[in-house]
């Protein structure tokens, strides 16, 4: 689903349009729990998810890509379960192109197709709120900027689910520096869970000093791909926000490229937004590659490891 966030989804006090769309969070909460109620599908291999519950802009497609590679090094034959939804070929093909990827428009029959390829580990990139399958370790994600937002429920805020459900989860990872405030609102709800801190980095940042830079992101908080931009003290000149998984349209293009080649400048935008870009213009504007660093990282393999045992 392509929709543009509210703005009052990020203010730290409720505005008058979250008041008004309380009533419908308190429907789907109830449809939530509904939900909860339906059959628990239990695999013969281990099963992992990386999820949120803050709607997008997380981190979590480049968390499942980094887990799938370290679980690949250890030699455990893991393999990914995405479902498949139009809106999310960009994720799909970002996935696609590096790892064993199974999609599906049912997440159960997906983990079967996986099984019956002799994979040994599932790891599901989304599908927390998915009641039907039974999961080993769920890994939450959380970008510290964007945090919670309102700390209410689609639609009066940003979450799927409340804070409280934390008490569900086994791990947390928050993408930014370590934030001992934040950590207490989760601990105060699930005291056992082991919280761990990313970082993004740029992984060609030669390519880009000394060069002007003009951006357009089409990601859940695009703000962040600009920041991490000028975080590395590069020279951002122009900055174009679109909505999450937005196709981005010949005449936006055309007039992005247009600025950018005005002003003597290179136009880039995220890995994933590359992906969905009309072949015409993909050799006119450069994919921004990005590692994910996760610190601590040997505890979070032994962590990830002891789970699937």
């Amino acid at each position: 689903m392509i929709i543009k966030k509210p703005k009052f989804w990020d203010k730290k006090n409720n505005s008058i349009f979250s008041i008004i769309l309380y009533p419908i969070s308190l429907l789907y909460l109830f449809i939530f729990k509904t939900l909860s109620f339906r059959k628990t599908n239990k695999f013969n291999i281990p099963v992992i998810c990386v999820g949120n519950i803050y709607l997008g802009g997380t981190g979590k497609t480049p968390l499942v890509r980094e887990i799938y590679e370290l679980l690949k090094n250890c030699n455990k034959q893991p393999a990914i379960v995405k479902k498949n939804y139009n809106y999310l070929k960009d994720e799909i093909n970002f996935l696609n192109k590096f790892t064993k990827l199974y999609t599906s428009k049912d997440r159960v029959a997906g983990i079967n197709r996986l099984i019956e390829d002799n994979n040994k580990v599932a790891i599901l990139d989304d599908g927390l709120q998915d009641k039907s399958i039974n999961i080993d370790f769920k890994i939450l994600c959380f970008n510290a900027k964007q945090w919670i937002g309102n700390g209410q429920v689609i639609p009066s805020g940003p979450l799927r689910e409340p804070v409280k459900s934390v008490i569900d989860y086994d791990c947390i990872i928050i993408n930014g520096k370590k934030d001992v405030i934040k950590e207490k609102v989760l601990t105060k709800y699930n005291p056992l869970l082991n919280i761990f801190y990313s970082s993004y980095e740029l992984i060609e940042k030669d390519f880009f000093v000394g060069k002007k830079i003009v951006a357009f992101a089409g990601i859940g908080n695009p703000k962040n791909f600009f920041d991490l931009i000028l975080e590395n003290n590069l020279n951002l000149i122009k900055s174009f926000s679109y909505p999450d998984h937005y196709e981005f349209k010949e005449k936006e293009m055309d007039e992005m490229l247009e600025f950018s080649e005005n002003n003597n400048s290179i136009l880039i935008t995220t890995e994933k937004d590359y992906f969905r870009l009309n072949n015409i213009y993909c050799n006119k504007v450069k994919p921004a590659r990005v590692k994910l660093n996760i610190e601590n990282y040997k505890e979070f393999e032994k962590l990830l490891l002891n789970k699937i045992k």
